[in-house]
């Protein structure tokens, strides 16, 4: 795991108070004052402004800087139901395209997410979980499939992992891919979509636990 930067620190935790509502609408990200409050350079906190914009987690104002903007339920649904069937259209081309060295990688990985959430460890869960992800993308095969999958999962990546801090999450994400590796292994590409559908609704169910304001 690469070591985390000052921009990856601070982009990181204004995305997380920004999911919990801490940071709400309209609130304005000053340069200034979020050095003060990191102990940096204005240098990364302005980076890592810059990637939250590239997310949609900052809206840019000319001249005035950048502010909180207005995530609701219905708008995070609609985000959520987008990313629900693109990783279905993934998982589907996984289940009719995988290989027996692809199932061994995507055991593996599987295997390490399971690890990671006995250890209640969320940022390596995290870490895994992408992997997780990205393993049926690539065992898909479909490259520009997985470009757009992967775009669409970087805007909704701090709401991903906010949700992980609800009580037994871990364990369950790790239950909902043992059925989405099962049914590959079954070669099974309806069952296979299923329930990588499923696991993204319940994530985006999982949400509105540590985001009351966010709760569909």
């Amino acid at each position: 795991m690469k070591k985390q930067t000052a921009t990856d620190r601070i982009r990181s935790a204004l995305a997380d108070a920004i999911v919990r509502g801490e940071m709400g609408p309209g609130v304005v990200l000053d340069e200034a004052s979020l050095a003060e409050r990191f102990s940096v350079s204005r240098t990364p906190v302005r980076e890592a402004i810059r990637q939250l914009e590239a997310i949609g987690f900052a809206e840019a104002r000319p001249h005035r800087g950048a502010v909180v903007p207005n995530f609701t339920p219905e708008r995070l649904t609609e985000m959520f139901g987008v990313m629900a069937e693109l990783e279905a259209l993934c998982a589907r081309s996984a289940a009719e395209r995988a290989t027996p060295s692809d199932l061994e990688a995507l055991d593996r990985v599987h295997a390490d997410c399971a690890d990671a959430a006995r250890l209640g460890d969320i940022d390596a869960y995290y870490q895994t979980n992408l992997l997780f992800h990205e393993t049926v993308y690539a065992v898909g095969g479909n490259s520009f499939l997985a470009e757009v999958t992967i775009g669409v999962r970087n805007r909704v990546a701090p709401f991903r992992k906010a949700q992980f801090r609800s009580l037994g999450r871990l364990l369950k994400s790790v239950e909902e891919h043992q059925r989405v590796v099962d049914a590959i292994v079954a070669r099974n590409p309806d069952a296979t979509a299923d329930a990588m559908r499923d696991h993204m609704l319940v994530v985006r169910a999982s949400v509105g636990e540590v985001s009351p304001t966010l709760k569909s």
